[in-house]
């Protein structure tokens, strides 16, 4: 975690995210990226053509006092030691973030979330689902500000062993950053419901297979996968959730879901995603 990105928008949780970025840069000796997307407002001639409304000295005027205040939250919030770059753009935000994330070699993007719930969440979600839904690097979901050690890290995994190697091993080297206690479980529901003593015998498997350290294994039983993430990190004292996500969009997305989105958007733990796709595979 060489280069930590930010995305700030002034609000409660960015600027909690900001903070624990900082947190972590001091550790991981870091760079903050602190990134800031003005979205413009446009008027609609039809239902396809939108037309900027915008004048440029109005765009001036915002960026000045967008910048300032970028200044402001740096000079309260950062250490010393840690560089903090600032930069600001127009545009959509999740897809300016993402271009962001790839042109930078950023490492990590940590953003705050209020989550998105019922309409607003089915229709268009947050702009952190759109990220952990998009992004290529790993992503850190903060709810609200924590300076404790994360000492307990949840993983849930469905212990298939096809393109998991990638996820497991950046999972290792988060629990290794943290030095923190992982604890790998399976949400045993109906609908794939398998006995204990199977189960128990494929998570000693997966472990073994990936090296894994410093463990526990688990079965948690509850009817939904959702829930019951978010139940067992409860009764674990998880401080983090780390899961992987498909990255879908479109009409899969709205048929099939993503848990990992999901359980970002319904639990107030920090929670860390990062993609199953493979290399250079469109979501």
């Amino acid at each position: 975690m060489k280069n930590i990105l930010v995305p700030c928008d002034f609000s409660e949780p960015s600027v909690d995210a900001f903070r624990v970025a900082i947190n972590i840069a001091l550790k991981a000796k870091a760079i903050v990226h602190l990134i800031n997307v003005i979205e413009l407002p446009v008027m609609y001639d039809t239902l396809l053509m939108p037309v900027l409304n915008f004048e440029a000295a109005m765009m001036e005027e915002v960026k000045e006092k967008t910048e300032n205040e970028l200044k402001k939250l740096i000079g309260k919030y950062h250490a010393e030691s840690v560089k903090v770059i600032a930069d600001l753009q127009f545009g959509a935000p999740a897809p300016k973030i993402l271009e962001y994330a790839q042109t930078k070699s950023i490492d990590i993007i940590i953003m705050g979330s209020h989550g998105a719930q019922g309409f607003r969440e089915f229709m268009i979600g947050s702009n952190a689902e759109k990220i952990v839904r998009g992004s290529t690097v790993p992503v850190l979901v903060v709810k609200a500000y924590t300076e404790g050690p994360i000492e307990n890290i949840v993983f849930p995994n469905t212990l298939d062993t096809e393109r998991q190697e990638d996820l497991v091993n950046k999972v290792k080297d988060l629990q290794n950053f943290f030095n923190a206690k992982l604890h790998i479980v399976y949400i045993n529901t109906p609908l794939h419901f398998t006995a204990d003593n199977i189960t128990y015998a494929r998570l000693a498997d997966f472990a073994d297979r990936y090296g894994i350290e410093n463990y526990t294994a688990n079965v948690y039983n509850h009817p939904d996968e959702e829930e019951g993430i978010i139940q067992f990190a409860d009764k674990v004292r998880g401080d983090l959730i780390a899961i992987g996500t498909h990255g879908r969009k479109g009409i899969a997305h709205l048929v099939s879901g993503s848990l990992a989105e999901d359980v970002t958007n319904h639990t107030d733990k920090l929670i860390w995603t990062y993609s199953l796709r493979n290399k250079g595979e469109k979501a």
